[in-house]
């Protein structure tokens, strides 16, 4: 719902290392006070807090939402309401749609499609090939989220493997490269051996086939070309313990290196691959349970900087086939704030860690204007949380437009209680807004 002006009152306010008990106010799109005791004016919606806790909505940096050309799997209209339901108040969304995002029209043309249907924030990567360096060199950083490179593990245009286009990228490109790091070599040398061993792959197969070896040998390049060429660089969706040592330890001002884990990776192991088979089959592939602690470990000690979800969903039939031809990637925004706080819950993670891997420090990344913390002057994008309040999932439950999740039959321990987008309540805890408000295309400050 729209409101010119509400009050929340007596929140528990998670924001920059600290929760503190206050009220803030919203006027119009943006946070307009933060104080102890903020009275109530005549036009004031007020809200009463107590006992739950604001934070900034998340700022998930890699989404697909599978528009234009894959409309059958999600959409933007459909994948953002989901999100908002999750706490999700921003998205950056990848280029592997139908066609290839890899022209500035392309790029421009889903921005258009995003400001007549989401109702989320939005911002879009420019896809690299190996020959549209003149069409990243037209990035503006003031705009556009970044440049996707598939450095490995992908199909058609988007696969970049020649030495001399990465180079270029890395030395030309205007704004932040982001790349998914898989050594396509080392997956079809693995998959020879298995072949040579005359059997047929199967779902526990992927993270073999898939294995810490294709995924360092990547991400070792990258890092390698972005200390060559100075290059603003974050490695998406690391799985490994050993490619964490790429990575410096410390807070993110100042890095021009960084890396994210995805939600699905701090929360399954390879030890479910037989119970859910092809729901949790994903590039780059959920691998052991100690990759996992590891990349549980790097969040705390801020080796990994952000996490996000890497949302990617296929239909159910899509999924009821053979490992081998089974599509890769699962639906998480909905849930993926929720699985954070349990492990808060179970103490692996502090509630001030959540939030700052999801919010301030994307934001810090991206250079996200005005988003990102509780501060006055800053847009309200919240979302409020009911930390003792638990949440059944099942299929039937989500809103994904593919109508399944991986959590189904999980109980987590918290639920989302309201999400606010710019200001306007757009889910309440039951109810998603059904038509777009306010969103607005992120603005950049680089």
């Amino acid at each position: 719902m729209t409101d010119k002006s509400t009050l929340i009152k007596n929140a528990r306010i998670v924001n920059e290392g600290k929760i503190i008990e206050t009220d803030l106010k919203i006027t119009d799109q943006r946070i307009s006070r933060i104080d102890k005791t903020i009275p109530a004016a005549s036009e004031d919606r007020v809200i009463d807090a107590e006992g739950l806790y604001l934070l900034p909505g998340m700022i998930d940096d890699q989404v697909h939402f599978r528009e234009p050309g894959l409309t059958h799997k999600g959409s933007i209209a459909s994948e953002s309401r989901a999100a908002v339901a999750g706490g999700i108040t921003s998205f950056m969304e990848m280029p592997n749609v139908k066609p290839s995002t890899t022209t500035i029209e392309a790029l421009e043309n889903k921005f258009e499609i995003a400001a007549n249907s989401s109702i989320a924030n939005y911002s879009f990567y420019l896809g690299a090939t190996e020959d549209n360096l003149e069409q990243i060199k037209r990035l503006d950083p003031a705009k556009h989220c970044g440049v996707k490179v598939f450095m490995g593990a992908s199909t058609g245009d988007l696969l970049v493997e020649h030495p001399e286009a990465l180079d270029a990228i890395f030395r030309e490109s205007p704004t932040l490269i982001v790349t998914h790091c898989e050594s396509t070599p080392v997956i079809n040398q693995n998959m020879e051996v298995m072949r040579r061993e005359g059997r047929d792959a199967v779902i526990e197969d992927h993270p073999i086939i898939r294995d810490v070896e294709a995924c360092y040998a990547s991400s070792s390049y990258a890092v390698g070309l972005a200390r060559k060429y100075k290059s603003q660089l974050h490695v998406l969706h690391v799985t490994t313990e050993k490619e964490l040592d790429l990575f410096e330890q410390g807070p993110i001002e100042g890095k021009h290196i960084t890396a994210e884990a995805c939600v699905h990776h701090l929360w399954f192991s390879d030890q479910d691959y037989p119970r859910l088979g092809n729901l949790i089959k994903c590039n780059p592939a959920i691998k052991s349970s100690t990759d996992r602690d590891a990349l549980i470990q790097a969040v705390r000690d801020n080796r990994i900087d952000i996490i996000a979800t890497d949302h990617a969903p296929h239909t159910w039939d899509e999924k009821q086939v053979a490992y081998p031809e089974a599509p890769a990637g699962l639906p998480l925004v909905e849930h993926a704030l929720l699985s954070l706080f349990d492990h808060v819950k179970d103490q692996r993670l502090k509630l001030e860690q959540v939030v700052e891997k999801t919010a301030h420090n994307p934001a810090l990344r991206y250079g996200v204007k005005e988003r990102g913390y509780l501060r006055e002057g800053y847009y309200a994008d919240l979302v409020l949380v009911d930390m003792n309040r638990g949440t059944s999932v099942s299929h039937d439950s989500v809103h994904y437009q593919c109508g399944w999740t991986p959590f189904d039959g999980q109980q987590f321990s918290s639920t989302i209680r309201s999400t606010w987008v710019n200001g306007s309540e757009v889910y309440d805890g039951q109810n998603i807004c059904t038509q777009p408000g306010t969103p607005l295309r992120l603005e950049f400050d680089r």
